[in-house]
């Protein structure tokens, strides 16, 4: 019970990520992606999508050096673009 209780937070950090790398893993980025369009990644995180073209969001996260700061921006302008 006392370690239960000592971990519960790293405990629960743990699932939320497991849970967004899940969500993640189901956005799929579209086969024609401009990501020249998107400002705020920078020049490097924009030449690595291009080159490898990921399927999904979920895949663009395990390239090197594409960060999860670009993982959300990335994640950000393709909801905006689903939703209009």
């Amino acid at each position: 019970m006392e370690i239960a209780v000592k971990y519960e937070g790293y405990i629960q950090r743990q699932r939320e990520l497991v849970e967004r790398f899940l969500e993640h893993e189901e956005v799929e980025i579209p086969k024609d992606m401009d990501y020249a369009l998107i400002d705020s990644l920078s020049t490097e995180v924009r030449e690595k999508l291009t080159e490898i073209k990921p399927r999904t969001l979920g895949q663009a996260g395990r390239i090197q050096g594409v960060t999860p700061a670009a993982i959300a921006i990335l994640n950000i302008y393709l909801r905006k673009k689903r939703h209009g």
